[in-house]
């Protein structure tokens, strides 16, 4: 600022002061003060409806990918470090959302998480941004090196439109400060050629007791016959499935109402004769930033 400018912003500020601006401005600051004061000490955090307002355009993604990889011996926990740290949101800058992420229980080299897309040309799309993009270039080398394998990849979609995914709100680190709690139960039945529709229908009455006995249905899924239009990254064509989750609050409720109903459930539906195998229970710890988990009754 010139000296001649700064004299004369001095002269304009001197005549403001003398108009009685002064009084207009303390007492608006003093405004400003008390506002702050009463608004700076409430704790009350937005209500789970409101959260569930905040995802209401996150709908509507019919393409599902439940990827299994397995990491390197010991690098697990890290690797969901990098994941969490870098891609869910730039998933959702793209327009595909990460449903989940999880541990296996009972594999202690398995990271497994569901990817979804609007649509089979979006899942091409944006899977050509993402991999040629430069925040993979980035990360490439890093993720690589702690996976083994990243082909084990069912590609999917609702038995129903409402038996689809919801998208569930983010993990609020203010909020749930310990990350996603709950436990993630996926049962994936091998079904032979053609009975998808009879093995859904058979399955149903034991989804229902599933659902009686507390675990809160996630999602009913079952295998997209779609080409692969993004070969660089394969899925499973070995056949159809259906992949039924659930969500329990905690491995008490899992182990004393879901676990004796799936034990007698499995033989009766491998009895169908509708199946390629004995049905398969996968149990998922949520990763801390997993979208999927357990949460109050009016966020689910």
């Amino acid at each position: 600022m010139t000296p001649r400018r700064e004299m004369t912003m001095n002269a304009l500020a001197s005549k403001l002061m003398d108009r009685g601006f002064a009084a207009v401005f303390v007492a608006g600051m003093l405004s400003v003060l008390c506002v702050t004061t009463l608004t700076s000490g409430r704790t009350d955090q937005p209500r789970n409806s409101e959260r569930m307002q905040s995802v209401k355009h996150l709908t509507d993604f019919p393409v599902i990918e439940f990827r299994r990889y397995t990491i390197r011996e010991g690098e697990r926990q890290h690797f969901a470090q990098y994941f969490e740290s870098y891609f869910p949101e730039a998933f959702e800058q793209l327009g595909a959302i990460a449903l989940g992420h999880f541990f296996e229980r009972n594999n202690q080299v398995a990271f497994t998480w569901m990817r979804a897309f609007h649509s089979m040309d979006d899942r091409a799309k944006i899977n050509a941004l993402f991999y040629y993009g430069p925040l993979w270039r980035e990360h490439a080398r890093t993720l690589n090196t702690l996976m083994v394998d990243s082909d084990n990849v069912l590609l999917l979609r609702p038995l129903s439109p409402e038996r689809g995914v919801n998208v569930l709100p983010a993990v609020d680190p203010v909020t749930e400060p310990n990350g996603a709690q709950g436990v993630v139960v996926a049962e994936i039945f091998a079904i032979k050629p053609n009975a998808v529709e009879s093995f859904a229908r058979a399955a149903e009455a034991t989804f229902a007791d599933y659902r009686n006995a507390g675990m809160r249905e996630a999602g009913v899924l079952v295998t997209l016959d779609a080409q692969n239009n993004f070969p660089q990254l394969p899925i499973r064509t070995d056949g159809s499935y259906l992949v039924w989750l659930g969500i329990a609050s905690d491995d008490k409720k899992r182990e004393t109402a879901f676990a004796p109903l799936v034990e007698r459930s499995s033989k009766s539906l491998f009895a169908t004769d509708l199946l390629r195998a004995e049905p398969e229970i996968v149990i998922l710890d949520p990763t801390k930033r997993s979208r999927l988990r357990w949460i109050a009754d009016d966020l689910k």
